[in-house]
């Protein structure tokens, strides 16, 4: 397992530092396609998907990506393990130059989260987690990636514990009215509820940081969206709940588009 999570963060990194050049660059083409579901589909997108695919196969385990999800269920519900990813998460994010965009790589065994990678190109923050290691946070200061140094020298999750206020993680791109009904009964039940907004699965990092308490989710995501920031939740003693019954968020369903759920 230390291997696997070994290739997915190299992998991450690889990808990552590949956006990074076309963000950065003053002659990049930002122009913008529209996907089936009207999300935004640049060029760093598809880079990014490829470094993945290309590394990830190289394990001998399928690779699930937001950029070539057309795998019949009839073939994926075989699958015992395999890679789920999403190779530029916050592609909006990423469009505004916020910095708040991230490349997302989960190992999937049994439906439920193995490992995950979370990778911020801007900051070049890495979070990782998996059950043998539990959830670690960490900068990268270059590419040369070593398991054990890394493990040691990141900081466990969650980092601390907010217990003075109710903090609410918010999507910056994506909030809806039942969303933001869920948020106002919060806050007439604890007057010390406070709205912090965020872009991509750096939502889901701040609960398994312990920075956020809760981020409420009432609007539409894909498993590729969630999966990463699921398993470092987990292994952070956080969980990704069904919003109606309460029970974990599972993986590869017939319909890859996650129900309505809460990180808490």
């Amino acid at each position: 397992m230390k291997k696997l999570l070994e290739k997915a963060i190299q992998t991450a990194i690889l990808a990552g530092e590949e956006i990074l050049k076309i963000y950065n660059s003053p002659d990049s083409d930002f122009s913008v396609e529209k996907k089936t579901d009207n999300s935004p589909l640049t060029i760093a997108d598809k880079i990014s998907h490829k470094i993945i695919e290309i590394e990830l196969s190289k394990t001998g385990l399928p690779v699930l990506s937001e950029e070539g999800n057309n795998i019949p269920f009839k073939n994926r519900k075989e699958w015992y393990s395999f890679w789920l990813i999403d190779p530029l998460d916050g592609t909006k994010e990423f469009l505004k130059r916020n910095g708040e965009f991230t490349v997302n790589i989960a190992l999937i065994r049994k439906n439920k989260p193995r490992l995950g990678v979370i990778y911020v190109p801007v900051s070049k923050t890495l979070y990782f987690g998996s059950k043998e290691i539990t959830s670690r946070k960490t900068t990268i200061d270059n590419k040369s990636i070593n398991i054990e140094t890394l493990i040691k020298n990141a900081f466990k999750l969650p980092v601390k514990e907010n217990t003075e206020h109710n903090i609410v993680v918010v999507s910056r791109s994506h909030t809806n009215k039942k969303t933001l009904d869920f948020i106002k009964k919060l806050e007439k039940k604890n007057s010390k509820t406070t709205r912090v907004f965020k872009g991509s699965s750096l939502k889901i990092c701040l609960v398994a940081e312990g920075i956020a308490n809760i981020y409420p989710r009432f609007g539409p995501t894909m498993e590729w969206d969630t999966a990463a920031g699921h398993a470092i939740a987990k292994f952070a003693g956080k969980n990704l709940f069904l919003a109606e019954d309460k029970k974990e968020l599972e993986y590869n369903k017939e319909s890859l588009l996650n129900p309505h759920f809460i990180a808490m």
